[in-house]
């Protein structure tokens, strides 16, 4: 007797899992409730296993179900990946893609273009985290990095998304207060306010300008890995920040937040960062043109 479990059961199966509803999947997959339990029941009799607890109103995992999840995600992913290989249709995006960026701007920006990515093709799962810390895309199984700065690593493979410069800012009622810099030196007597971005060490600021780019090592009271408290810290006046022109058009315009030292800045382009060429997966590259066409149509402050 053949007891392989079938590749459709092992799908429906993740689905149950990731929705925690046999109705849900049911809806997700555009199937009956009793087709799904009967393909979850067809499983677990191959398998020899039970699965899943099954209660009225809710549904919880075995121990023996999350190996096989683990394992079922393995096996559909390179399944995927081969059909995406050899399939004839290979430009119809289909299966997992994970996606990473940074906090703020992957809440603000990258968020809404993904859910209307996943409109345009329903085939494919997008799974997006956010992290303010440099990942590591193969070691992590990552498809996609949406970052900010330029310095990228020469084995990663990379295209920019938008142009963007990071400045030097703060509130009105600080410069009045401390007055406001005139030079790169007058730095040293200021509050700023310190943010570990993602590519850069932590407190040091290389900025461009008519001199070429010079690192500022630069100290302050108050220090944090969020750029959203750093922004929320400058508009209270509590210092001088260096953040995204992304993050900070809207208040400049509203002058709750004034530029310092215009003539320094430091680059910061938006790139899609990925380890293997575009050619290789049809999900990775519709992936990087969506978003690319998303920020030339004007969707990122500029």
């Amino acid at each position: 007797m053949n007891n392989q479990p079938y590749l459709q059961d092992l799908r429906v199966f993740c689905v149950v899992v990731r929705r925690s509803s046999f109705v849900a999947a049911a809806e997700a997959l555009g199937a009956s409730p009793a087709y799904v339990t009967k393909r979850v029941q067809s499983l677990e009799e191959r398998l020899g296993v039970k699965l899943l607890h099954r209660s009225t109103r809710r549904i919880a995992i075995t121990e023996a179900g999350e190996r096989v999840y683990q394992r079922a995600q393995s096996i559909l992913d390179e399944v995927d990946h081969m059909m995406e290989e050899v399939s004839v249709a290979k430009h119809a995006p289909r299966g997992l893609i994970r996606i990473n960026s940074s906090l703020g701007f992957g809440r603000l920006h990258v968020a809404p273009a993904l859910a209307r990515l996943a409109e345009r093709y329903p085939d494919l799962e997008i799974r997006f985290d956010v992290s303010d810390r440099l990942v590591d895309l193969t070691g992590e199984g990552i498809d996609l990095d949406i970052r900010i700065g330029n310095e990228i690593a020469p084995h990663l493979i990379a295209r920019r998304l938008a142009s963007n410069r990071r400045i030097l800012c703060a509130s009105p009622a600080y410069l009045e207060r401390r007055g406001t810099p005139r030079h790169l030196g007058d730095l040293a007597g200021h509050d700023c306010l310190v943010i570990k971005e993602r590519d850069h060490p932590f407190g040091v600021w290389r900025l461009s300008g008519p001199e070429g780019e010079t690192p500022l090592r630069v100290t302050g009271r108050l220090a944090s890995n969020h750029g959203e408290i750093v922004h929320r810290w400058a508009l209270d006046g509590h210092g001088i920040m260096l953040r995204s022109l992304w993050d900070v058009r809207t208040a400049l315009a509203d002058r709750k937040l004034v530029q310092v030292l215009s003539g320094h800045s430091q680059p910061a382009d938006i790139w899609a960062v990925y380890p293997s060429r575009l050619t290789a997966s049809a999900k990775l590259r519709v992936c990087v043109e969506f978003l690319e066409q998303h920020f030339l149509r004007g969707e990122l402050p500029s």
